[in-house]
């Protein structure tokens, strides 16, 4: 059913005027049920530790059959709200009291970019069973006397203001399980990517990078872990001397010459040798991190591909963890954009077929967010959401908390 305004303008079920006034000016077109195609709809919402917006995504989840991606949209985070993330990713002062008001904030605009996602798309909320929302990680401590991770944007927040029932806070119960509590992906890249009779590396490159191993064999065992850093370095380092974002296609990285010595030493940190399972964030690698191992009067874009070689030399050091010899790898993420960094990878593995996930249906920029969508699903349907061989814990067991709509 459509609520209709005195402006005459049509708004979707559950949608105040006030509300949708935040996310669009212009009038809307008349919103749809989505049809009975023997699925179910979801919302995935994900801001990643690059801290360059909030991906939404608008999924079909089949009875049998391939995951549709319906609509997407990326909502842009206020250059306010990205400096105080950031900040709270490192410790600080006052910490609470910031922490507390940004996590309803956040909660708010990721309500925002659901509800700008169903005016994109034209649908109903009501056609939508659930929202899977990962939030904006903050701190992720799965090593301290007391582990945790702590994602942010306040889940209450966004059922109230959507109307839209909200699965949250994934990583706790894994973590108190004796997980690590990451990567959590890997088990919906093993629910969509795997291809019997062939062995697959799925390489996502966010602000972290990850990998996740598919046997060719259904018995052979999923593996997943941190990499360590993809575009968190390159993008702090290209933000501070160039005042831009990211390192489009890589082109500032391509420009400089790797400083051997820089990367032996980076490369050198304890982490890349630790055998998964494993996870790591901006607390570890960071610019503070790297300035520890900066000698000399380097040139800023020599350091820019030095970083590059980084990510891509982890990368492949990585793969050797994985128990047999790998027939493809499919990269997503923003790194999957990077022309040089994804040049720099097939240079370091040879004879492997490199692609992104499109190839296999998916866009590498919205795996991530469908995947928050599945494990939603996965909450609702009563299934376990984590693979006890990826991140650690003791056994499976269902993640999130549901905050009903």
């Amino acid at each position: 059913m459509d609520f209709v305004v005195n402006c005459g303008q049509r708004l979707p079920q559950r949608l105040s005027p006030c509300c949708r006034c935040r996310v669009e000016k212009n009038c809307l077109p008349t919103v749809r049920r989505l049809p009975e195609t023997g699925g179910m709809h979801y919302i995935g919402l994900m801001s990643g530790t690059s801290v360059d917006g909030i991906n939404a995504a608008l999924v079909s989840i089949p009875v049998s059959g391939q995951l549709a991606l319906l609509a997407t949209h990326q909502h842009p985070l206020p250059t306010a709200v990205r400096a105080a993330i950031q900040a709270l990713m490192q410790p600080g002062t006052n910490e609470i009291e910031r922490e507390g008001e940004l996590d309803v904030q956040l909660g708010r605009l990721f309500a925002d970019a659901t509800k700008a996602l169903l005016i994109k798309a034209g649908v109903d909320a009501s056609s939508i069973r659930a929202i899977g929302s990962h939030g904006q990680t903050i701190r992720h401590r799965p090593h301290a006397a007391h582990p945790f991770s702590r994602q942010i944007a306040n889940p209450s927040v966004i059922a109230e203001e959507t109307g839209i029932t909200t699965v949250a806070d994934f990583r706790a119960r894994d973590l108190a399980a004796g997980g690590e509590g990451a990567p959590l992906v890997p088990a919906f890249h093993h629910w969509l990517f795997r291809k019997p009779g062939v062995n697959r590396a799925i390489v996502n490159i966010g602000g972290i990078a990850n990998i996740t191993w598919l046997p060719a064999t259904e018995s052979g065992t999923v593996l997943g872990f941190d990499t360590g850093p993809g575009n968190t370095l390159m993008d702090q380092w290209v933000d501070r001397h160039r005042n831009e974002r990211y390192d489009r296609d890589g082109a500032w990285a391509a420009s400089g010459r790797v400083q051997n010595d820089l990367l032996a030493r980076l490369l050198a940190d304890d982490y890349f040798a630790k055998a998964p399972p494993k996870s790591t964030g901006r607390e570890h690698f960071n610019l503070a991190w790297l300035e520890r191992q900066v000698a000399g009067n380097l040139a800023p874009a020599d350091i820019q591909a030095t970083l590059a070689e980084l990510t891509a030399a982890s990368i492949a050091q990585g793969l050797k963890f994985l128990p047999d010899n790998i027939g493809e790898i499919y990269v997503c993420g923003g790194g999957s954009h990077n022309r040089h960094l994804l040049a720099r990878l097939g240079a370091l593995l040879p004879g492997i077929p490199v692609a992104t996930t499109e190839v296999l249906g998916l866009d590498p920029d919205w795996v991530e967010a469908a995947a928050f969508a599945w494990l939603a699903h996965q909450t609702l349907a009563g299934h376990a959401g984590n693979l006890p061989s990826v991140t650690g814990a003791r056994h499976p067991v269902l993640l999130g908390g549901i905050y009903l709509g």
